[in-house]
């Protein structure tokens, strides 16, 4: 594992996921209020952009087919048949924004 500067909180719209490049990884970056959470930005459903969808409090909609992902833990909340996508252990320090990878 290792951890990665992303971003600074305040590049992170408060009403979509900001994506994020790093070591190969697409990732869709949230903020929900002063917390921070980063997750896989590839929908399982059609891999859709989860950073191009917009969140409705710790939930993101899947731009193409709105399929519901909780931003905390990956999990796919709508339909509720669908599997979960990777999260990452996120940390806040000065207002930057690290990211632990595999």
């Amino acid at each position: 594992m290792s951890e990665r500067r992303v971003a600074r909180v305040e590049e992170i719209p408060a009403d979509q996921p900001l994506l994020v490049e790093v070591e190969g990884l697409r990732l869709a970056v949230a903020r929900v209020g002063d917390a921070v959470y980063a997750i896989d930005d590839t929908c399982v459903h059609q891999g859709g952009p989860l950073s191009g969808g917009k969140l409705y409090g710790t939930r993101v909609a899947c731009p193409w087919h709105g399929w519901s992902f909780d931003v905390r833990t990956g999990a796919c909340l709508f339909p509720p048949r669908g599997g979960p996508v990777p999260r990452y252990p996120v940390r806040v320090e000065g207002g930057d924004v690290f990211v632990e990878l595999p």
